[in-house]
């Protein structure tokens, strides 16, 4: 199986391109565990599958490192981006992406014929507790308390087409964020479960994130993640509607326009290709 590791921001995956033809076993969250694996694999965050499209460019297909498959993912389809523009699958700087989540736009920006950044429409969020999905009543889940062993947490909610649950405190270094992350991620409250940021306000243009990702764990950075921080940073009257969400790997600018489109810009980046030989 020929790949390439891709990563954004240090939220690094695997891409196979399944585009003309693909040899695969049929258990593919067994490949995904696998291939993620940081020992005896190849080591990555997820499993990322290009196919053919009936109606856009390209489908992209994730799995994560404990083989679940979410909606979407922010980081990846930046780097699909790059990957399918960098390597001729598609030429077009505008690539419309078919995933669970919808049809994604990421635009590459290009210097001296390379991807640098990737601009990737990412659709409007959804905000009603339904759409999270959340379990209670109807509306938006704006600074809402949630007990969890005992402590009250206030939760901001969104849907970037997977959930997402952003907490504001004042410091996210002090977070335990492998003991409490978890316990958030399969609180009753989310049935399909959720991504968890926890985030710091810098100042009204800038906010600092931390995230464990539903199916993943602790990751340098999450794309659909920022997005929805940057979203429940406005809905909380911290920053304006344009932020620059700082991750460990790094920073996403994210615009939530008037419009109600949310646009994120990020780099990605190739970093080696191989052929996966282990059977599974």
């Amino acid at each position: 199986m020929r790949f390439t590791k891709v990563h954004g921001l240090g939220n690094d995956f695997v891409i196979v391109n399944c585009m003309e033809k693909a040899n695969l076993p049929d258990d593919l969250p067994r490949l995904a565990r696998n291939v993620c694996h940081r020992n005896f694999g190849i080591g990555a965050d997820g499993l990322v599958l290009l196919w053919p499209s009936a109606t856009e460019d390209l489908r992209m297909q994730i799995l994560n490192s404990d083989g679940s498959e979410p909606e979407m993912c922010g980081n990846a389809i930046r780097c699909v981006a790059k990957y399918v523009y960098d390597h001729n699958i598609v030429t077009k700087q505008q690539i419309r992406v078919e995933t669970l989540a919808g049809t994604i736009i990421p635009e590459v920006i290009v210097e001296d014929g390379e991807v640098s950044m990737v601009k990737v429409d990412m659709g409007e969020p959804r905000l009603e507790r339904g759409q999270i999905p959340m379990n209670g009543p109807d509306g938006r889940v704006v600074n809402e308390p949630l007990e969890v062993d005992g402590e009250t947490y206030h939760i901001t909610t969104v849907s970037m087409g997977n959930p997402h649950c952003v907490i504001f405190i004042p410091d996210v270094k002090a977070v335990p964020l492998a003991q409490i992350g978890p316990k958030l991620e399969s609180h009753p409250k989310f049935p399909q479960k959720t991504n968890v940021e926890f985030v710091q306000v810098i100042n009204d243009e800038e906010v600092r994130m931390k995230v464990w990702e539903r199916g993943a764990g602790i990751t340098m950075a999450c794309g659909t993640g920022a997005c929805a921080t940057g979203i429940a940073a406005a809905l909380n009257g911290h920053t304006g509607r344009k932020v620059k969400v700082m991750l460990d790997g790094g920073p996403l600018i994210i615009e939530w326009t008037e419009d109600n489109k949310v646009y994120m810009t990020g780099p990605a980046a190739e970093v080696f290709n191989g052929d996966y030989k282990q059977s599974i």
